[in-house]
């Protein structure tokens, strides 16, 4: 048993007067404490890597109790009667469980009481590599406390030649003093200001590039592969003259050339739904098996054909087909692999109540008598995000129209087949085009939606947010903070924003900051591009501008995130029926922050569920997550997410701690980031995650809440078998009687624009629309008065 001076206790007062903290600070590793909880028995009546000690003239007890602040045990040290000393229990100073310790580092102490004597306090020894083990100081005097309470201090700099230290809880009056939950930490070095690699507005809002090879192909659909490459999916490039030719389109873009390859492609897939499998193919549902007829009274059409893509090959493979035809559709993995699908348009133009289920242990879609359905129409490309229970969330985004009746968002629960409206959500049949995306990290479940339109009325797109915690036991929609406001091009070149003028068509692009990227957008349907990029930081619920896109990104444009940590944008397709070929580069604030981190070896790339996964990097790092690579389209990709990777730091060696639960990260590929303390991330490193089917039993709490059948909005159950769901041929609104399939005259012009043959050609002319011919004799907009089949032309404009 060791001494300890009895002045130094008497110095404690001044001492931990300048070291005692609220609260322990970021550490730059784990808790160095071996059984820090005692729930692991050691060989003696004491636990593991716990022992006795103490000295003088006293009575003294030990006991483990049940009484604990979080497990089953915690120690009680207890003096009955006491002359002089104390008694107290230490990590045990030996190899296997004394913490290895840095001099000149500081460490963060702290633990859980509860003490009957105001005679207790922490005290530390170290281990001197000439002159062994000694006593080195106490830190903090415990305050009496009846309930479980936190004490948390830090030590001085450990001194030279210290290699490992021991410390506890020493009793040194009568009573007792009962302990749990012990952590040390060390603290981390202070952060170096980082240096600025760019001009100052670089470094603080990023830049912008427009790259100077063109996307060869009027690609709509932007799917990151694991190898690094992006698939761009045109299909007919809603192009009829192309649609009619049979000339179908892809391209596969790699980055780290800027060279394109332009692929075969078997069918139409303009508009079509895609999702990575689990073995980084990606499956590719529906697409338009027809455009609307001239006259209108045909809608687009979806066929039932299905496709895989394989990166190795760059070959589509045919699948079996879907029950529906889907233009439009959802695609969404589960936690088991498989792939559910809503939405989008059948074969005849109406909409497909149908759900489909991909299986990935058939490999095919499966028949309809296989399916839950609800036979609910969904709409067209609804957002469904798989929730950490196994359930889906439709955030209330999609494309064209109106939302769903009711709150317009709603979770749905494939295994009850049922529907719970959920409440909450602003001005829900003016979120067509808007973005939703599961927020950083996804264990958090919280989900940010933004912006949209209509393009039925062609309001003014808003500035709208709305946040959802989806772990509360009833969730509910809150106002966010609106979207910041740019310039809007209304056919004179960019003017700023006034008003509650906003954007549809926005983009949603999680970055490894743990931040989300908004860009790109348009004011009304198909016309007047915004240019706008904020990001937003779900820790303090604020968007902070930085710079914009140069070019227009509206309908049919894209945002995703690269494996270096940029973001790609492409495309835009006003409804004059032209497309923007230029691609632009994001380089994020982060990227001018000085050197990134490295990750210098990744032990393993095939990763199991609840696997602890070892990396190296080159220099310390705050953080690492894993980011599913995008499948977006028409702002929808409701399959991105961020998982955090909680982490042990040994030096260079990092420990990740990957979740259990397949919900919060669907099996397939992933980018691996490891972030420093600015912010900065690594290149991203590949590794696939898979595992077992489902969770053992003892494992349900990883994805069972409490909430899981207790929800109280509105419970709709499954309705009436039915065919499909009536929708206008109007559904992207556009007015056919005019022009080209792939030319969009609004069937319902902007607000500020009289309804007059002479307003409407003007607004028609300001947004470069050209020549347009007049399909059949009706004239609904009356933009051919004198009826010479030519809409706004001289004499038109002249008579009215």
């Amino acid at each position: 048993m060791r001494s300890r001076r009895r002045t130094a206790l008497l110095a404690v007062a001044g001492l931990a007067g300048g070291l005692l903290l609220t609260a322990p600070q970021p550490a730059s590793a784990a808790n160095l404490i071996k059984n820090p909880g005692f729930e692991t028995a050691g060989t003696g009546d004491m636990p593991y890597c716990w022992s006795k000690s103490g000295w003088g003239d006293n009575d003294f007890t030990y006991e483990t109790v049940a009484d604990a602040h979080s497990g089953s045990k915690a120690m009680k040290v207890e003096l009955t009667r006491r002359v002089d000393g104390d008694r107290k229990a230490l990590i045990t100073e030996s190899a296997d469980c004394a913490p290895v310790v840095t001099p000149g580092k500081q460490y963060d102490l702290s633990l859980w009481y509860k003490t009957t004597t105001p005679d207790a306090n922490i005290t530390l020894f170290r281990h001197d590599a000439t002159a062994g083990w000694q006593y080195w100081t106490d830190l903090k005097t415990l305050e009496m406390a009846g309930a479980w309470t936190e004490a948390a201090v830090r030590t001085p700099e450990v001194p030279a030649g210290t290699d490992r230290i021991s410390w506890g809880v020493s009793v040194y009056g009568t009573g007792s003093a009962t302990t749990d939950d012990y952590t040390m930490e060390q603290v981390a070095d202070p952060i170096p200001e980082p240096e600025c690699t760019g001009t100052a507005e670089e470094c603080a809002n990023g830049k912008w590039e427009v790259l100077p090879a063109q996307n060869p192909v009027r690609s709509m659909h932007s799917v990151v592969l694991h190898n690094g490459k992006v698939l761009l999916i045109a299909g007919s490039g809603n192009d009829p003259e192309m649609f009619e030719a049979g000339t179908f389109t892809s391209a596969v873009y790699d980055p780290q050339n800027g060279t394109y390859k332009v692929i075969p492609t078997p069918d139409d897939m303009f508009c079509a739904g895609h999702v990575q499998l689990q073995d980084g193919r990606v499956l590719i549902m529906s697409g338009n098996k027809g455009y609307p007829s001239a006259d209108g009274t045909i809608g687009y059409q979806g066929y039932k054909d299905s496709y895989i893509f394989d990166p190795a090959t760059e070959t589509y493979i045919k699948t079996n087909d879907m029950n529906d035809g889907h233009w439009y559709p959802s695609a969404t993995i589960l936690g088991n692999g498989d792939v559910i699908s809503f939405g989008g348009l059948k074969e005849d133009s109406t909409g497909s109540v149908t759900a489909e289920l991909f299986s990935e242990a058939e490999q095919q879609w499966q028949p309809l008598w296989k399916v839950n359905q609800t036979w609910s129409y969904w709409g067209l490309y609804p957002s469904m995000i798989l929730m950490q229970d196994g359930r889906l969330f439709y955030s209330g985004s999609h494309v064209f129209g109106n939302n769903i009746p009711g709150t317009g968002s709603a979770i749905y629960d494939y295994d009850a087949n049922t529907v719970t409206q959920v409440p909450g959500l602003q001005n829900k049949d003016e979120r067509d085009q808007s973005a939703s995306v599961l927020l950083p990290p996804a264990q958090d479940q919280k989900v940010l939606t933004i912006g949209g339109g209509n393009i039925d009325s062609n309001p003014e797109a808003n500035r709208l947010t709305d946040v959802i915690d989806l772990k509360e036991p009833n969730p509910t929609y809150v106002a966010g903070p609106p979207i910041p406001q740019g310039t809007v091009d209304l056919g004179n070149g960019p003017v700023p924003q006034t008003g509650d003028q906003g954007k549809m068509y926005v983009s949603a692009v999680l970055l490894p900051d743990g931040k989300v990227l908004e860009t790109g957008g348009a004011l009304h349907n198909r016309a007047n591009p915004v240019f706008e990029s904020s990001i937003y930081d779900p820790a303090t619920n604020t968007f902070d501008p930085v710079a914009a896109d140069p070019e227009a990104r509206g309908y049919h444009s894209s945002a995703f995130l690269l494996p270096d940590g940029r973001v790609m944008t492409t495309g835009d397709n006003p409804g004059n029926g032209s497309w923007n070929h230029n691609v632009s580069i994001y380089t994020p604030p982060y990227l001018l922050k000085g050197e990134r981190p490295t990750i210098t070896s990744v032990i393993d790339t095939e990763w199991n569920y609840g696997d602890t996964q070892r990396i190296t990097v080159d220099r310390p790092i705050a953080k690492a997550e894993l980011i599913r690579p995008a499948a977006v389209t028409h702002s929808s990709d409701p399959n991105q997410r961020f998982v955090d990777l909680p982490l042990s730091v040994d030096g260079n060696n990092i420990d990740l701690n990957v979740t259990s639960n397949p919900n919060l990260a669907p099996p397939g590929w992933y980018m691996l980031f490891a972030v420093d303390a600015n912010g900065v991330p690594s290149v991203a490193k590949w590794v696939h995650l898979s595992g077992p089917q489902a969770l053992k039993a003892t494992d349900a709490s990883a994805h069972v809440h409490s909430f899981a059948d207790d929800l109280s909005g509105k419970v709709t159950k499954p309705g009436k078998k039915r065919a499909s769901q009536q929708v206008p041929t109007t559904v992207s609104g556009c007015d056919r009687h005019y022009g080209s399939a792939n030319v969009c005259v609004p069937t319902t012009f902007p607000a500020d624009v009289k309804k007059t043959t002479a307003a409407r050609c003007t607004w028609l002319k300001q947004h470069d629309y050209g020549r347009l011919k007049v399909n059949g004799k009706d004239d609904p907009l009356r933009l051919d008065p004198n009826k010479d089949g030519v809409a706004c032309g001289k004499g038109d404009v002249r008579r009215r």
